[in-house]
This record gives structure tokens, C-alpha cells and sequence, in this order.
């Protein structure tokens, strides 16, 4: 074989090498993306501050089980047909309550801490008074009180554990903003 015969089997073998790397590689991201994480927006302002009108965020629902705190997306088709951003207030048995002249929200009758809000939570919507989160379900807000339909809202409701798509994990865009939320 000569040196120009090595020269192009090289090249060729180069060449296979850099396909078999890059198909590899979208496998590896379709992978990702079907199965262990997804890419969601933000649409609406309900969870401002803590979440823009669209933000991309890293959502997961890998061996999720929602906790009081944690920010999830959830479709409810009925209401609207995006997903909807909202934070986990209270989960099943625990009994959430809402004093709307002081703004402050209680589970088992604890006032909640929230550091996170907009504003204190005035507007009531459909709300009417102490309630049980059934079983299998959650009771969501956005940080956006005044301004955030939510579970207060006969529409939304409690939302039903299988309807969540994932826990919100970072915030990925925009760059300025990356990281995670809280």
C-alpha cells in the first residue's frame, strides 16, 4: 500500500469515527431528554419573583415524590394547555389554611416561612377555608400570590400526584440566571 492509500484510509477511518462519536452522542441526548430530564418554559408570571415569564427550566421526574417546597410542573388540560409552574404548599393528609387579612398561609397550622413571595397572600380566588390535601394529591401556589392561579382555584384544585411532570431542578436560561431555584 502506498502512502497516499494510507493517507485516505486514515482519513476515512477518521471520518467514521467522528459519525460514530456525534450519532453516539445524540443517542446519549435523546436519552437524556426522553427519559431523565426535560426542558420546560416559563409562561406567565406566576411565579415571580422566583421564576421569569420565559425562563427555560431542568425538570425531572425521576423517582420524584413531591415534597412541601419544591417547585413542579404539571399539566391540568382542563385549565389551560401548557404546563403550569407552581410550589408545592401542602401534600396528602396535610391540612392547608389561608388567613387572607394577615396574608399568611398555614399547614397543620403552622404558619409557612416564605421568603419567596411577591406579596403576602391576599386574593382568595375560590378558597373557603381549612382544607385536607387528599391522598395522592398536592396543593400548589405560585410565588406570585395576587397574581397566580392556582390551587385556591376551583379549576386547578388539588392536583393529582400523576398529573406532575417533574420537580423544577435548575433554571438553564437565560445564562445570566443559570442555576438552581428555590
Amino acid at each position: 500500500m502506498d502512502e497516499t492509500q494510507k493517507n485516505k484510509s486514515n482519513n476515512l477511518s477518521e471520518v467514521y469515527d467522528w459519525i460514530q462519536s456525534i450519532l453516539f452522542a445524540l443517542v446519549f441526548c435523546v436519552l437524556l431528554f426522553v427519559f431523565v430530564v426535560r426542558l420546560v418554559d416559563v409562561v406567565g408570571t406566576s411565579m415571580v419573583p422566583t421564576l421569569q415569564d420565559s425562563d427555560k427550566m431542568v425538570v425531572s421526574n425521576l423517582f420524584y415524590n413531591p415534597k412541601q417546597g419544591d417547585i413542579i410542573i404539571f399539566k391540568k388540560t382542563e385549565f389551560k394547555d401548557e404546563a403550569l409552574v407552581k410550589r408545592v404548599i401542602a401534600t396528602e393528609g396535610q391540612t392547608i389554611d389561608i388567613d387572607f387579612n394577615k396574608g399568611i398561609v398555614y399547614v397543620d397550622g403552622v404558619a409557612l416561612d416564605e421568603p419567596y413571595i411577591a406579596d403576602l397572600t391576599q386574593n382568595r380566588i375560590d378558597f373557603d377555608g381549612a382544607q385536607v390535601v387528599p391522598s395522592g394529591c398536592v396543593f400548589v401556589m405560585g410565588d406570585n400570590r395576587n397574581n397566580s392561579s392556582d390551587s385556591r382555584d376551583s379549576r386547578i384544585g388539588m392536583v393529582d400526584k400523576r398529573l406532575i411532570i417533574g420537580k423544577v431542578l435548575l433554571r438553564a436560561f437565560p445564562f445570566s440566571s443559570f442555576g438552581s431555584v428555590y
